[in-house]
């Protein structure tokens, strides 16, 4: 055991011996951050507001862990009990000295209870215990529930993607945010 907080523990997988390669979350939401974008007079202006939607957003998304791509990979999960719930997948950017997370789960039935936040703290201690100048991740301008986690956590937005997904990402009110959390 690595860390533990609560009824929760955080153990490290190993690429060999984790029975879980793909990670499956799902999400739903009333509200996104509306996304517009106006170039005037040599001037781009970006602007992003939280609005309600007009009906509910259903989204599941599908990742898998340990990927060739990815740089020093490191895979840690939230035990209850014997019983993984949450995940979390860091790699290291040496080339600007950032870690990124990959992957970041909790089992619907299990958020909201501390499994997450423990997780993000323990990522953050990796980060730190690396060097690491900043600790970044990607969601969407839809997962209202993870951006509101992640700002009271800390982060703070870095970037973003118009076209990251589809040439209509604005339109469907998926945008690919960037998040940072300053460690340095």
């Amino acid at each position: 055991m690595l860390d533990e907080e609560g009824p929760f523990a955080i153990v490290e997988l190993a690429k060999k011996d984790t029975y879980l390669r793909e990670i499956v979350s799902n999400y739903s939401t009333l509200h996104c951050y509306d996304i517009s974008v106006f170039h005037e007079f040599g001037c781009w202006k970006i602007e992003s507001t939280r609005k309600a939607l007009e009906k509910r957003l259903d989204r599941i998304y599908r990742g898998k862990l340990f990927e060739d791509h990815i740089a020093e990979p490191r895979v840690f999960a939230a035990l209850l009990g014997d019983k993984q719930v949450g995940w979390i997948e860091l790699g290291y950017e040496k080339w600007n000295n950032r870690m990124r997370v990959w992957e970041f789960l909790v089992e619907e039935d299990f958020r909201r209870r501390g499994a997450g936040r423990l997780l993000m703290n323990h990522a953050v201690r990796i980060s730190k215990e690396k060097g690491a100048r900043m600790l970044v991740l990607e969601t969407q301008t839809n997962n209202d529930t993870a951006i509101r986690f992640y700002l009271n956590f800390g982060f703070e937005l870095i970037g973003l993607d118009l076209a990251a997904y589809s040439n209509e990402d604005i339109k469907k009110k998926e945008v690919r945010l960037e998040l940072g959390l300053k460690l340095l």
